[in-house]
């Protein structure tokens, strides 16, 4: 049992940025100009904007691997501005693209890299290392002693997160860790990185430059212009249906309403169960199962309970009785971290309209399908709708409103005038 729990961690630290301004050397233009912005202790925050506005450089700032020319940072209650930047690193949590692994390193190694430093004894490192491979989905007994180059880009950015995370630290910074991996696998990342969250409330502040990103993980997204000036700092919801300007409403794009479905999760729409069937159960037992006459179909699952095939009646005795040879091959699947966006992209692809749930190591939770999927599609558009029918009435409101100032404003000032006269 490890020492400490997923569920004791130490919680976010606010993070307090003051006037932080960054110019190199050389330019007189400044990097990033006089940030100021206060990100909430468990907050996940996500910076978004064109490339070269200074996005990274304002991440970087606050760890300081760029060190700021002027202005303040806070975390918590301290200001570490001054402090020594080894020290402060070794309490931030930092994530890149990359991963950023040491190839040399096992993922044992990697992961205990700065427990190590910090001092922490050999048990209590070991015990650390196989609760954060636990964390973030990776069997210990599999992964620990393995290298870097014996893992999937996924698995390596799993693995950099648990390296982030292995000292507890209050505050992670992420700079588009899911940037090098193929959209199926940056899906369940994201997912990975929205369940983590629920269960450790760190402050993150992530760095990408794909809007659906920010909106799907973002608690608060900040949409930065030229040199990090805010252009809007606000949920994802309110920067999605009342952008400030033009400049947001480039970043929103067309959409804004299809986009929402990035808000709604899978655990929230219904998921239901289904038939399964183990691939070391007798084959009568599934045979008996699939002519029950209660299901025409049912998932097969691997020795690790996780989805394997669907299995339709007939597919058996086609295949002559084996299972190697019957059925269809489970393509994809979501979390329940995963957005209706992910989920019905998923269930498009698949001929029979459903998609499998898993947990966090891949393991079969249950299904949803598309009727499901589209009630909840159909509710958040007449929400949409009727959210648009009650701005307009309150837009004209506000005209009719005016008109009858500016009316009153005309007949005052005749009055005055007839009464001078």
């Amino acid at each position: 049992m490890p020492e400490t729990s997923a569920a004791a961690t130490a919680s976010g630290a606010r993070i307090h940025l003051e006037n932080l301004t960054k110019i190199y050397p050389g330019n007189p233009n400044p990097a990033v100009d006089s940030v100021n912005m206060e990100i909430k202790a468990g907050e996940l925050v996500v910076f978004v904007g064109p490339s070269g506005c200074g996005k990274s450089t304002t991440l970087k700032m606050i760890n300081r691997l760029i060190e700021p020319t002027s202005g303040r940072i806070r975390i918590g209650d301290e200001d570490v501005t001054d402090m020594d930047p080894v020290r402060l690193r070794r309490k931030v949590g930092y994530a890149i693209q990359s991963s950023g692994l040491f190839p040399h390193m096992t993922v044992a190694q990697n992961i205990a890299l700065v427990p190590k430093m910090v001092g922490w004894s050999k048990a209590k490192v070991k015990s650390r290392v196989e609760e954060m491979l636990d964390l973030v989905g990776l069997d210990p007994g599999e992964f620990r002693h393995r290298y870097p180059r014996q893992l999937s880009g996924g698995q390596q950015q799993r693995v950099g997160v648990a390296r982030a995370l292995a000292a507890d630290p209050p505050v992670l910074l992420m700079d588009e860790p899911f940037g090098a991996v193929d959209p199926i696998t940056r899906d369940h990342l994201q997912d990975e990185l929205i369940r983590l969250q629920h269960e450790l409330h760190k402050t993150i502040c992530f760095v990408t430059h794909d809007f659906d990103e920010a909106i799907k993980l973002g608690d608060r997204i900040a949409v930065l212009r030229e040199r990090s000036h805010i252009a809007q700092f606000d949920t994802p919801e309110a920067i999605l249906t009342n952008p400030t300007d033009d400049f947001v409403s480039g970043f929103v794009g067309a959409g804004a309403a299809l986009k929402r479905l990035n808000l709604t999760r899978v655990r929230d729409v219904g998921i239901v169960d289904f038939a399964t069937a183990g691939v070391d159960d007798p084959l009568q037992d599934i045979f008996d199962l699939l002519r029950s006459g209660t299901t025409n179909e049912v998932l097969l699952l691997d020795r690790h309970r996780r989805p394997y095939k669907w299995l339709r009646r007939g597919d058996l005795s086609r295949a002559k009785g084996s299972l190697a040879r019957a059925g269809t091959l489970v393509h994809d699947t979501v979390t329940r971290d995963a957005t209706l966006r992910d989920a019905l992209e998923a269930v498009l692809t698949d001929n029979a309209g459903r998609v499998a749930v898993t947990g966090r190591r891949g393991e079969y939770i249950g299904v949803v399908d598309m009727e499901t999927l589209m009630n909840n599609v159909h509710e958040l558009l007449e929400a949409d709708r009727l959210e648009a029918v009650e701005h307009q009435h309150q837009l004209q409101e506000q005209r009719a409103r005016q008109t009858h100032m500016a009316q009153e404003g005309i007949n005052g000032a005749g009055s005055s005038r007839g009464a001078g006269a």
